[in-house]
């Protein structure tokens, strides 16, 4: 018998007369919003054949007992207790616990050290505690659970790994992530020996040391390497990677060197992000002949020289910026590019996952948009963008861009590009973000980018343009910021936007007349002062002469009052 009225917008308590139904199983009621109120989970303890139980997300205050639900419930097979305030005390241990198969306790406030009843589930398949602040080691005897199949222990903070003693069997973890905690040290070799990973997790950590030597033990299977946010250094191995993986991210590091060219024996790549490190290489041009690749960053490294015109023809998101290319782009540089010119991918990427059997995992990076640097996630399938700013690229923008319909953002800021802006990204009709500030472009702004009506973000300033800026209303909702440095500019939309810089650049003639007359109304009345003043000095001069040269005994105080003064008399 099952009860599912889970993700519904049910407002109240739990209803007294479930406690009736002692034959239920299964019973779900996740999302019932009880307003804060308190709630009453006795009401359940008449279900002892319960085995499935979802209790997730009531919105109270009540703190439940996970040691009062492990006690009570001994066929229990599944327990989701997301996001509520759980307690649960290591010391007063379950004796006789129910087997579980899934266990769901993230976001519910857990305190203590890794709770050792798990130590008893054998039978256990998935297991999350993500999201607490669950602290110390991570036990030795949890490697130990060869049926565990998905594991996530990230946002806790856990210190450090406890070594098993010896993996008895090859264990069955398909998805580990420790990522966001405190682990320091090296990477434990016994991950190397989980050799049914697809993805690996262990971002935002303190890990040190070399790149791990031996990822080649699993690689046969593993889709998703996730090391980004570590202190790792040293070069990367020159055989890293299966086939089968699809995502790499191993950005902000220290790692040195080149990329391995073994990376083009990955055909299913996806996503490779190298972003924040010390890679010290030329343009890989040679990533264009992997099939699969969408995302490619490699922001904020060493990477220089030229880029030759390649085919990218998956290609989504590419971040070069803050690097030190130089060279041109040709006008048919973006000709092959041709992700980006329709919207629309098919098969399994549709949905922005990889694992086909699952959908816990989704890749997300850090992108500057709109100025701003912007977490997202399913990059996928919800964004196209391309950053090539703060380099060395000049020359004039290549007119190719404008097939890319699709884009979203599109940076080129901080280069020497030189020349007029392209009149074909009137035809990005999905961007929203351009910054193409901080070149050498001249000439007028394309009347044709004021027809894009999702562009929000613009920024202009510091070029040598000129002449009438568009009149859409998205022109006249920038910052004063976005034209700065451009003194040839003028129009309606500076006049609303940007008084200031509108009236220093496009009329300074009367600007300097006004200032004229200022100064001269500012001279005029120092004449004046000066006029009253000399003729006063004057007169007390000659007054004083005049009284030094008699004998009074008596003066008149100027501060008030009467003084006996003895003065000289000596006369010349």
């Amino acid at each position: 018998m099952d009860l599912r009225l889970g993700n519904n917008n049910f407002v109240g308590s739990i209803p007294r007369s479930i406690s009736k139904l002692v034959n239920l199983r299964r019973l779900d009621l996740s999302h019932l919003n009880t307003q804060g109120l308190a709630v009453d989970l006795s009401i359940l303890w008449n279900l002892k054949s319960l085995e499935e139980l979802d209790i997730s997300d009531l919105n109270t205050a009540t703190a439940i007992d996970l040691n009062a639900i492990l006690s009570r419930f001994k066929w229990l097979d599944k327990l989701n207790l997301t996001g509520n305030h759980v307690t649960y005390e290591n010391r007063s241990s379950v004796s006789d616990p129910p087997l579980l198969r899934e266990l769901y306790l993230p976001g519910c406030g857990i305190t203590t050290e890794f709770p050792g009843f798990i130590r008893t589930q054998h039978n256990m398949w998935t297991l999350d505690i993500s999201n607490n602040k669950i602290k110390g080691q991570v036990p030795g005897w949890l490697w130990e659970l060869s049926t565990l199949s998905y594991l996530n222990l990230s946002n806790n903070t856990f210190t450090s790994f406890e070594s098993p003693k010896k993996l008895r069997q090859p264990s069955s973890l398909d998805y580990f992530s420790c990522a966001n905690n405190n682990v320091t040290g090296r990477i434990p070799s016994f991950i190397y020996e989980l050799r049914s990973l697809t993805v690996l997790d262990l971002s935002n950590n303190k890990f040190n040391g070399s790149f791990p030597p031996c990822i080649g033990k699993f690689s046969s299977v593993l889709q998703a390497l996730i090391l980004r946010q570590n202190c790792l250094s040293g070069r990367l191995p020159k055989k890293i990677i299966s086939k089968r993986l699809k995502s790499l991210d191993i950005g902000h590091n220290k790692l040195v060197g080149k990329l391995p060219r073994s990376l083009i024996t990955s055909s299913s790549l996806e996503v490779l992000n190298v972003e924040s490190n010390r890679f010290n290489d030329t343009f890989p041009s040679w990533l264009s002949s992997l099939p699969e690749l969408q995302v490619l960053v490699l922001r904020s490294n060493a990477f220089h020289g030229p880029i030759h015109q390649t085919r990218f023809s998956k290609l989504r998101i590419i971040d070069i910026s803050h690097n030190r290319f130089n060279g041109t782009l040709p006008s048919e540089f973006f000709v092959n590019w041709t992700a980006m010119y329709f919207t629309g991918k098919d098969g399994d990427q549709s949905n922005g996952k990889y694992m086909s059997t699952r959908s816990y995992y989704f890749d997300s990076m850090v992108l500057m948009n709109k100025g701003i640097a912007m977490e997202l996630v399913r990059i996928l399938t919800i964004y196209t963008a391309l950053d090539f700013s703060e380099n060395e690229f000049e020359g004039v923008i290549p007119s190719s861009v404008g097939l890319l319909k699709e884009l979203h953002v599109l940076n080129l800021s901080g280069n020497a590009f030189t020349g007029h802006i392209p009149s074909s990204m009137g035809n990005l009709s999905s961007l929203e973000s351009l910054d193409l500030s901080k070149n050498k472009l001249t000439g007028e702004i394309p009347q044709e980018l004021g027809n894009l009506s999702y562009l929000s973000y613009m920024n202009f300033s510091h070029n040598q343009l000129v002449g009438l800026v568009p009149g859409g209303t998205q022109f006249r909702t920038q910052p004063c910021s976005s034209f700065k440095d451009n003194p040839g500019l003028y129009g309606p939309s500076l006049d609303e936007v940007c008084v200031d810089i509108h009236g220093s650049t496009s009329q300074p003639s009367e600007m300097s007349k006004e200032e004229q007359e200022d100064g001269q109304e500012v001279i005029i009345s120092w004449i004046a002062a000066a006029i009253g003043f000399l003729p006063g000095i004057a007169f007390g001069f000659t007054m004083g002469y005049i009284m030094v040269s008699y004998k009074p005994e008596w003066f008149i105080n100027p501060f008030g009052g009467t003084k006996r003064r003895r003065i000289s008399t000596t006369r010349r």
